[in-house]
């Protein structure tokens, strides 16, 4: 089973993304995270396959958003009004359980992995 994530690129601040992570297979969670040089990998924001259960890190309230398309197995991060510190390479991930909010947070927490895409904002 296979997590492939695209839809990155180079943007000016203040610009959008959308990134696109297709799954080969079924997950309970799909989560975002992301991690810029130097840095620990840090959660973005997350989703639960059935329902619209959201979740999201302070940094990306009210700028991105988290959606999935079943019929096609893909979970969407729209990023807008992004910020020369939201540089970074952004990976999905998914999980085949359930778990709190907090856990659910963790990298610990998901099985899979894809292979991340660059997103660079210039200032």
């Amino acid at each position: 089973v296979q997590l492939q994530a695209s839809g990155g690129g180079l943007v000016q601040t203040g610009g959008s993304l959308r990134l696109s992570c297709a799954a080969s297979g079924e997950y309970y969670v799909m989560a975002w995270f992301r991690q810029a040089p130097g840095k620990e990998r840090e959660f973005v924001a997350r989703i639960r396959w059935r329902g619209d259960n959201t979740y999201y890190a302070d940094s990306a309230k009210d700028r991105f958003t988290i959606s999935r398309d079943n019929a096609k197995n893909t979970v969407y991060l729209q990023m807008n009004s992004l910020k020369p510190e939201d540089t970074a390479i952004y990976y999905c991930a998914a999980r085949t359980s359930s778990g709190p909010n907090y856990y659910l947070k963790s990298t610990s927490a998901y099985e899979r992995w894809g292979q991340g895409t660059q997103v660079t904002v210039s200032s």
